[in-house]
């Protein structure tokens, strides 16, 4: 089976259920800023000192499918859930415990994982703004933009957390 299928040389794409849409539909661009935070968390995780962190990091990538899969999906039933969302609460509130308090804006950068986290943020918000875009036009699931916004603090938290445990090599997460 070859890679290359030519079905999108005249600037069209599949959907995931089927229909044919333009490459430049704010829907394209909505699960297509997922996959580029997809790579970000790739980069991130293969960067990462912290073990918990690389785990974390990919059992994101692992639920990232799904919610291409709902904003590449016209008339199906969501796959991310509410519960997906609450996780991601959940696991925040318990990574801050861990932490000093923020007082300050914060610089990322201090490591190549934490700078690679923070650039997964910010393309996670413009997929966020995509989406908000994008619901104007059609209908989507709103539990996907509640997960995007979710989804950006995570990488903030996960970007916190690997700075500051980086010289301890360790870190208690959970």
């Amino acid at each position: 089976m070859k890679i290359y299928t030519k079905t999108g040389d005249a600037g069209e794409t599949s959907l995931y259920t089927g229909e044919r849409i333009n490459k430049d539909t704010p829907r394209v661009g909505t699960y297509g800023a997922v996959d580029e935070a997809n790579s970000a968390l790739a980069m991130a995780r293969a960067f990462s000192e912290i073990p918990e962190v690389k785990q974390k990091i990919f059992d994101l990538q692992r639920i990232l499918p799904h919610l291409m899969a709902d904003l590449a999906s016209l008339n199906k039933p969501a796959l991310i859930k509410s519960a997906d969302v609450q996780q991601l609460e959940d696991e925040m509130d318990e990574m801050d415990k861990n932490l000093p308090p923020l007082k300050n804006f914060i610089i990322p950068g201090n490591t190549k994982a934490g700078a690679m986290l923070d650039l997964a943020r910010t393309i996670i918000r413009r997929a966020e703004r995509n989406f908000y875009a994008l619901a104007r036009l059609e209908t989507v699931h709103q539990v996907d933009g509640l997960f995007l916004n979710r989804l950006s603090d995570y990488c903030f938290m996960l970007m916190r957390v690997e700075e500051f445990f980086a010289e301890k090599k360790s870190a208690v997460l959970v």
